[in-house]
């Protein structure tokens, strides 16, 4: 797996049975200040973190902000935004899980996941249109990673979503403080790079793909912030 670059990224948590779920977790406040606390709590429910990540603009920098530098800089890359997602979700009483799709001749692309009465759905911040939020109702993450399939692809406009990665929840850096940390958190980046990732396509799949058609790159690149890259 080659390095997650935020830069190019088209780059999401789970919950019990119940719509929200319940957290042992849920009452404390991770390090972050009251003030910024206040600001995650209103956000309420995955779509709401989702729309909180929209109205930021999209990062082009190769940065790596925690979710507390996000929060204060009110921008982030898709590598940024996943990670601040599962920081969101963390606080609303959700695991902070993301996993990584992975692609060929593009970039990755970092995203939330979250469990919703069984199924799966995700947060993410993208610089292309259907990137970004999944409603919870994928039974698998093959499910949830091949929803982003058809739309996944590079600007020679070559379909190029390849594998997906297993779950990572994010407490695994809590010695690290990595929600509110002012160093970069590449660690985390450097993580995914690390960890198995499953295939999505065989090889014959893969030699008979077909590019984009016109009418679907000009959709999903509205409000794309640089052409040269994601």
């Amino acid at each position: 797996m080659k390095r997650v670059t935020p830069s190019g990224c088209k780059f999401r948590l789970i919950a019990p049975r119940s719509t929200i779920a319940k957290s042992t977790s849920k009452s404390r406040d991770f390090g972050f200040r009251q003030a910024e606390l206040r600001k995650f709590r209103p956000l309420k429910t995955p779509a709401g973190v989702q729309r909180f990540l929209d109205q930021m603009p999209y990062n082009l920098g190769y940065t790596a902000r925690s979710p507390k530098n996000v929060l204060r800089d009110r921008t982030a890359s898709c590598l940024e935004g996943g990670i601040f997602a599962a920081a969101a979700l963390r606080v609303l009483g959700f695991p902070p899980l993301i996993f990584d799709l992975e692609a060929e001749q593009d970039t990755d692309h970092v995203v939330a996941i979250f469990k919703v009465r069984g199924h799966w759905g995700a947060v993410a911040k993208s610089n292309f249109t259907g990137c970004r939020y999944r409603e919870p109702v994928y039974r698998t993450l093959r499910e949830l990673a091949m929803s982003y399939f058809n739309i996944y692809f590079n600007l020679r406009f070559e379909r190029t979503l390849r594998r997906y990665s297993r779950p990572v929840n994010l407490a695994r850096f809590d010695r690290l403080n990595w929600m509110t940390t002012d160093k970069p958190v590449w660690f985390i980046a450097e993580h995914l790079c690390e960890i198995p990732h499953t295939r999505l396509l065989t090889p014959k799949m893969e030699k008979s793909l077909n590019r984009l058609d016109p009418r679907s790159i000009r959709g999903e690149m509205v409000g794309h912030r640089n052409k040269a890259r994601r």
